[in-house]
């Protein structure tokens, strides 16, 4: 979470060069709508998602992940 005094432009750019995967960005529109904008590292895509939809995608990546490392996430 970066809570800085900052810009939402700064924080975007320092965060970019920390190579975080994804930021999740909540702002009053955001928080009225129930949504999340989401941006994947590297200038990717860019989406606003349900907060359920962002975290069923997150869980998909990491077990596709997880089965191409042949490892078995518990259930």
């Amino acid at each position: 979470m970066d809570n800085r005094n900052e810009k939402i432009g700064r924080k975007v750019r320092d965060n970019e060069i920390k190579r975080i995967p994804y930021m999740v960005i909540v702002g009053e529109k955001e928080e009225a709508d129930g949504t999340v904008a989401m941006r994947q590292q590297g200038g990717g895509e860019q989406a606003t998602l349900t907060m359920q939809d962002f975290g069923a995608r997150i869980c998909a990546e990491v077990a596709d992940m997880l089965q191409a490392m042949n490892i078995r996430p518990k259930e």
